[in-house]
């Protein structure tokens, strides 16, 4: 897919879309009659109450997945969630979303950071799971790289278990506490081995690990639901959504180291 690029240790060029600014118009109406001090005070409080609020910076969340052949309902299952994604987020402040999976022999790939949910969706199911090992390394190497560049305010991991040295994958998320980028794994199953690497993974970020079940979906929908709304407003977000009686964001910040 054009849109999707490998993941390569050296990798690092920056994809971001720009904007267009619209050009300036005038408007050469007729003369009107002049507006008494009253109506023109009157006119900017109406226009300062509903003014929008000036954007923000907005939140960087790097969304990583699985892809290989034993992860296909779960990736079905995040295409469906991915939207509430951005519509938490939005109401904080905004989020870009880049995805990133791995899957068949030495596959991992990466697209360009995202800010449409419908788009992101696009993307998604688009990309079909293959067989293959894990390559949870690839995955925090590219996070590194692209904080150094621009600042990432969180990586999600959604996976079932691990297949790689487990001290080469401290030694990068070790990197990333450094950068004070949090790493959020969420595991369906018990896999021993995965549950003891995930939980260091995500002690040395500053992150958290949760586990998951299939037969519960909509546990994962409420956890990464509340994983953007920090990655859009941080940990006061987090916390005024816990507030509110959300249990996603309540569990998250039991767990977060």
């Amino acid at each position: 897919m054009r849109h999707l690029r490998d993941v390569s240790e050296k990798d690092r060029q920056t994809l971001r879309p720009g904007t267009a600014a619209p050009a300036a118009s005038r408007d050469h109406g007729p003369p009107t009659e002049r507006s008494s001090r009253a109506d023109i005070e009157a006119f900017v409080a109406r226009a300062q109450s509903t003014a929008p609020a000036p954007e923000g910076p907005r939140g960087r969340l790097m969304f990583a997945l699985d892809a290989t052949m034993s992860r296909q309902p779960t990736w079905d299952r995040a295409c469906r969630i991915q939207a509430e994604m951005f519509e938490e987020a939005g109401e904080i402040g905004g989020l870009d979303i880049q995805l990133v999976y791995f899957r068949g022999f030495d596959e991992c790939r990466a697209s360009k950071w995202i800010s449409n949910a419908e788009r992101l969706r696009d993307v998604m199911t688009g990309i079909e799971c293959r067989g293959g090992l894990t390559q949870i390394r690839k995955v925090l190497r590219r996070a590194i790289d692209e904080t150094r560049r621009e600042r990432v305010q969180a990586v999600v991991y959604v996976g079932d278990c691990m297949e790689e040295d487990v001290d080469a994958l401290c030694a990068r998320a070790g990197e990333l506490g450094l950068l004070k980028v949090p790493v959020f794994i969420f595991q369906e199953g018990n896999n021993g081995p995965a549950s003891a690497a995930f939980s260091e993974i995500a002690r040395l970020t500053g992150g958290a690990h949760l586990s998951f079940s299939a037969s519960a979906p909509d546990e994962l929908r409420r956890l990464l639901r509340a994983v953007a709304v920090y990655a859009a407003g941080g940990r006061k977000a987090l916390a005024d959504m816990s507030a509110r009686g959300e249990k996603g964001a309540q569990l998250l910040i039991g767990k977060m180291s």
